[in-house]
């Protein structure tokens, strides 16, 4: 079996997971009607979504060792499109956020352990071509999105936009039983139960806190108080972890200079490029007075730019080297989020095409080498508690992407005294977040020349390959 049939069907369960949580945005208006809610109450659909994918995500490494990767990955497919199908018969506000916790709960699993099943199919040296695949799903879901839930509202009912996941969830089970191998450990630790209640109250309650921050779904004092808990739970874990001998998220980990530069750097990194779908569809819905569908059509040059990524990141990394594409294509990456701030209502779109589509390309890379790099040092038997560490990373920076993006919109409205929200409000925001993607810079500077070497080396020749594939099995 191919191993890039592997990696195919990961993407798909990939991409089915981040469409799905940014494709109800634009429906939301449209779902709180029929529900007879208000459309700012139903926003707590995508919050609990993110807080049951906090909760989860650390617990998925120690399940998929306990109870085997494939074994995980396909009850997370169930439950995610059980969850997903539930949505779509939901009749009241109670029933559709329920429904979107459990959900949760399966994105928190299918992702981490898709990507562990990869990191376990596939050999060092060809780590890199297969990352970027999932990097694709990973960028066009956020940009696909918020267009195709505006068409599915539009054209049929807002229900289908769930109901959909179900043959592809479908299909994506049958494909996980037939081509992924059951990875597991022979011997796996008792689950640290402190450990994943301290955890589980600290991040949801950051990433709680961060995604209320600007949206008027609670007071400023309760979303503050939700990140103080959040944060004094986390501090409470890094004392805990310190002391047992299996944490749940092994904070030595971070004592890899690969692995820290992927969490830390990748998280500076993430943080404008999880704000940027956030704030384009605003800038040129709002702003310009594009439609969902019109500002859709420009935005999906992000997602082509990302594709034609894919054949050439391994061999710029490995010709150029890990440390200075990390190092330069930071900065490249955020002067192209910079470059937002210049747009206006008479800027061509022509223009904001060709700027989405270069920068998507510099972006994927970007996301590429950081993914990569996180496990170019990690042992096989740390591989799962390291895409764990790695997973609450990304969904923190991602959660925290908006929250800055959200905070600069709402200090620029402040500042105004008008509720109303401006296209000179935008700038401030894309530059603020270009700067902490630009920041990420500075942590990749700490790592040796040498960083991922293990990863640029050449495949070997397919015979060659297959026959050190087999030994490893």
């Amino acid at each position: 079996m191919p191993r890039y049939f592997v990696t195919l069907i990961v993407a798909v369960a990939l991409f089915m997971e981040t469409m799905d949580s940014t494709v109800i945005a634009t429906s939301l208006p449209v779902i709180a009607a029929d529900l007879g809610e208000d459309p700012i109450a139903l926003k707590l659909a995508i919050t609990s979504y993110l807080l049951s994918l906090a909760v989860f995500i650390p617990v998925s490494g120690w399940m998929a060792d306990r109870f085997g990767a494939r074994t995980v990955f396909r009850m997370a497919i169930v439950v995610f499109t059980v969850g997903s199908a539930a949505c779509g018969f939901a009749e009241s506000l109670f029933d559709f956020v329920l429904f979107r916790i459990v959900q949760g709960m399966g994105g928190a699993m299918m992702v981490p352990v898709g990507r562990l099943v990869i990191l376990r199919s596939v050999p060092k040296a060809e780590l890199i071509s297969a990352l970027a695949w999932l990097t694709i799903p990973a960028l066009m879901g956020p940009v696909l999105g918020p267009p195709l839930g505006g068409f599915i509202t539009t054209m049929f009912d807002w229900r289908w936009i769930f109901w959909i996941n179900i043959p592809i969830g479908l299909l994506g089970f049958l494909l996980a039983t037939r081509y992924i191998a059951d990875f597991r450990e022979e011997e796996v630790p008792p689950l640290d139960i402190k450990g994943f209640f301290l955890s589980g109250i600290g991040l949801s309650g950051i990433v709680f806190g961060f995604t209320t921050i600007g949206q008027g779904l609670f007071p400023t004092e309760i979303v503050f108080g939700l990140i103080a808990i959040g944060i004094t739970s986390c501090w409470l874990y890094v004392r805990h972890a310190r002391k047992t001998p299996n944490p749940l998220l092994d904070l030595n980990l971070l004592r890899i200079d690969t692995f820290y530069a992927s969490v830390v750097g990748g998280f500076l990194f993430r943080i404008g490029v999880g704000a940027s779908p956030f704030l384009l569809p605003l800038f040129l819905q709002l702003g310009f007075g594009m439609t969902p569908l019109q500002s859709g059509m420009l935005t999906f040059a992000t997602a082509v730019g990302a594709i034609a990524m894919k054949t050439t990141a391994a061999p710029i990394l490995r010709r150029v080297g890990f440390k200075r594409v990390l190092v330069w294509n930071a900065v490249i990456s955020a002067l192209f989020i910079a470059t937002a701030s210049l747009f206006s209502a008479a800027t061509p779109s022509a223009v904001i095409m060709a700027v989405l589509l270069v920068g998507g390309f510099f972006r994927s890379l970007e996301f590429t080498a950081v993914n990569s790099l996180a496990y170019a040092d990690i042992g096989d038997r740390d591989m799962s508690k390291a895409t764990s560490f790695a997973s609450v990373g990304q969904q923190l920076s991602m959660s925290a992407g908006v929250a800055v993006a959200a905070l600069v919109l709402e200090f620029e409205r402040m500042g105004r005294g008008s509720q109303d929200v401006l296209a000179s409000d935008f700038p401030a925001a894309f530059l603020v977040v270009a700067a902490f993607a630009a920041s990420s810079a500075f942590v990749f500077m700490r790592l040796p020349k040498t960083a991922g070497s293990s990863l640029a080396t050449r495949a070997h020749p397919v015979g060659e390959t297959q026959k050190d594939a087999a030994g490893q099995d």
